[in-house]
């Protein structure tokens, strides 16, 4: 009788415990050994080490593995997680015989890191991380210590969640991990969304924390004149708070003034202003 079993190599797996081991090295240290020479490739290394170790027992390809991975890379550190879940997907079937070369890996992370932190910075440095700090302030200022906690715990928890969901999102789709997320223009829709949502909210705050009015009186005849109540709140409510928020907005947008320099300048007119007794 002849034995017709064939013998095959069994397949390296890495477990759901594996990934999210990976997820959270790079958690705490996305920005350890950070450096211009090559950014965040030293804490992209080192959050793949384990898996890597897993993936190729033999010492000389571990060694090129870790290599791979030593090289410049810099991108938002939430979002762009989304690459690394879709790099160790890429690592798990080159380790399992895919021929996928170690330029395919390294081209999956040079061309994509861009596109993510260009996302990412405009939802959680431009969305997400003033609303809620928005929030925490306003809160705080009503005596809420919940406020001050929502930024203190909150924060964090939301861009932990965030970073999480993209990791493991991509080493669910793999290599196609970015073009799936961005099809169909869906990321472009969130991204426009979320930020008629924060100029809404930061639009709603202007009102309530930037102050700003004329003590300017004089008569006129017997009467007496006030130039805030009789002019501008005729006018509009809140016409000057406004007004020095779009001025602010101006000098930011014409990259002319740096945000050090208008708030140095708001202090001295301020401060200027208060002793002559105009504000």
């Amino acid at each position: 009788m002849t034995d017709n079993t064939v013998n095959t190599e069994k397949k390296i797996k890495l477990t759901k415990k594996d990934v999210s081991h990976s997820y959270w090295l790079w958690q705490f240290f996305s920005h350890a050994n950070y450096n211009y020479e090559r950014m965040q490739g030293g804490a992209f290394a080192h959050c793949m080490a384990p898996a890597l170790a897993k993936l190729y027992p033999k010492k000389e390809d571990k060694i090129a593995a870790l290599q791979r991975h030593l090289v410049f890379f810099n991108t938002n550190p939430n979002f762009g997680t989304l690459i690394h879940g879709a790099v160790l997907a890429m690592e798990e079937e080159k380790a399992n015989g895919a021929e996928i070369s170690d330029d395919a890996i390294n081209s999956v992370k040079t061309g994509l890191m861009g596109p993510m932190a260009g996302i990412g910075d405009a939802l959680d440095q431009g969305v997400i991380i003033p609303l809620i700090v928005a929030l925490g302030i306003s809160l705080a200022a009503a005596g809420n210590v919940f406020g001050s906690l929502l930024v203190l715990f909150g924060l964090p928890l939301v861009l932990i969640l965030i970073a999480r969901y993209f990791w493991m999102k991509g080493y669910q789709l793999g290599s196609n991990a970015v073009t799936a997320v961005l099809a169909g223009g869906k990321m472009k829709r969130l991204i426009s969304a979320a930020g008629i949502l924060g100029c809404t909210v930061m639009g709603g705050l202007i009102s309530s924390y930037v102050s700003f009015s004329l003590k300017i009186n004089f008569n006129i005849g017997d009467s007496a004149f006030d130039l805030q109540s009789s002019i501008f709140d005729a006018i509009m409510p809140n016409l000057l708070p406004l007004a020095v928020t779009l001025g602010v907005f101006a000098l930011l947008s014409k990259k002319k003034f740096s945000s050090l320099q208008i708030m140095l300048g708001i202090v001295v007119i301020g401060f200027v202003g208060g002793l002559i007794g105009i504000f």
